[in-house]
């Protein structure tokens, strides 16, 4: 049995270094906090195994930006105190990648639409536009489903309830209140 063990945990730390190893982290202005946030990062991913949210390889690390996704996956410097904020952002930027790709993306935002005619658009409430605001549905929803898989209930409750009251206000509120409603659409489109 303590052979499976050590060699179950020897196979998982390969594993883990090898997602990582394949991830270009880049700290843009090569400044103290990028470097730590660099560091950061390196340290979720040999912690954390995040291959099934990965979709794009190449990360830059900006202070004073607002994280995205396109044309390359940036985050900022914001949360160097909180790995699970970190590790949250991560997930959402890299999750938007997948949503966009998505063959039924379309479909589903229709019946988001549909269940949500009148979403607040701007900050702090919403994205910049309607459109936005309805891929960001379904992109936390599934932050949140990964969230729930990496940092427990708890730990994802901890950092949805954050975000409830920092960005995208609503649209995290709505993930909370209506999450079964959401996935199901996303259930349908095969989105999950």
């Amino acid at each position: 049995m303590l052979r499976f063990a050590l060699t179950l945990s020897i196979l998982l730390a390969a594993r883990l270094a090898a997602a990582q190893a394949n991830v270009e982290i880049v700290a843009v202005h090569g400044s103290s906090k990028e470097l730590a946030a660099k560091a950061q990062l390196e340290g979720l991913l040999s912690t954390y195994d995040l291959s099934k949210w990965l979709y794009t390889r190449k990360i830059n690390i900006e202070a004073g930006v607002i994280p995205h996704s396109d044309p390359v996956l940036t985050l900022h410097t914001r949360h160097l105190d909180r790995d699970d904020l970190l590790l949250s952002t991560f997930v959402h930027e890299q999750t938007h990648w997948y949503v966009s790709a998505h063959a039924q993306r379309a479909a589903a935002v229709e019946e988001l639409r549909a269940m949500y005619p009148s979403i607040p658009v701007g900050y702090p409430q919403g994205s910049s536009d309607e459109a936005g605001n309805y891929d960001h549905l379904l992109v936390i929803y599934r932050e949140y489903m990964a969230d729930r898989e990496l940092l427990g209930e708890a730990g994802a409750k901890t950092v949805m309830d954050f975000w409830a009251k920092d960005h995208y206000t609503w649209l995290y509120r709505k993930v909370l209140e209506d999450g079964p409603r959401i996935e199901a659409v996303m259930r349908k489109h095969k989105m999950l």
